[in-house]
């Protein structure tokens, strides 16, 4: 399992936090009562080349503030994860989870404050031999 923070390098992770894509165009705020839960890193195909450090948060916990209409979606193989990035700038800001369709995947990379760097030891699940993909 993926570990909990409840601050990054002395950065306090808020209840409600404020998280953007690089431009600034999308603009989200996050539901984090228990600060980052589920930290990790995946191997699949997908968030290996985007090398993002993700944490989980259930589907009511993301509240789109500013575009939503800038948002765009990339699904692939069993188009069961749906992967949102801003549409100007090109940053991952989250995902419906394959492993668990009833959360988002966060970047924490997007989060106010917080560089995900200074993270350490963080976990990195086996997305290259994902259940939903044994036939």
């Amino acid at each position: 399992m993926g570990i909990n923070l409840k601050t990054v390098d002395g950065v306090a992770i808020q209840k409600k936090h404020r998280a953007t894509c690089h431009c600034g165009s999308v603009e989200m705020e996050l539901d984090l009562p228990d600060g980052l839960v589920d930290i990790r890193r995946c191997d699949c195909s997908m968030c290996r080349r985007r090398s993002a450090i993700v944490a989980s948060v259930p589907l009511s916990g993301i509240n789109i503030l500013k575009g939503s209409d800038v948002l765009k979606l990339y699904k692939f193989n069993t188009h069961t994860a749906k992967h949102y990035f801003c549409g100007h700038c090109g940053i991952y800001t989250h995902h419906q989870r394959r492993s668990n369709p009833t959360q988002y995947g966060i970047n924490v990379a997007c989060l106010d404050g917080v560089n995900p760097l200074k993270i350490k030891e963080i976990p990195t699940y086996d997305g290259v031999n994902h259940p939903a993909d044994k036939k």
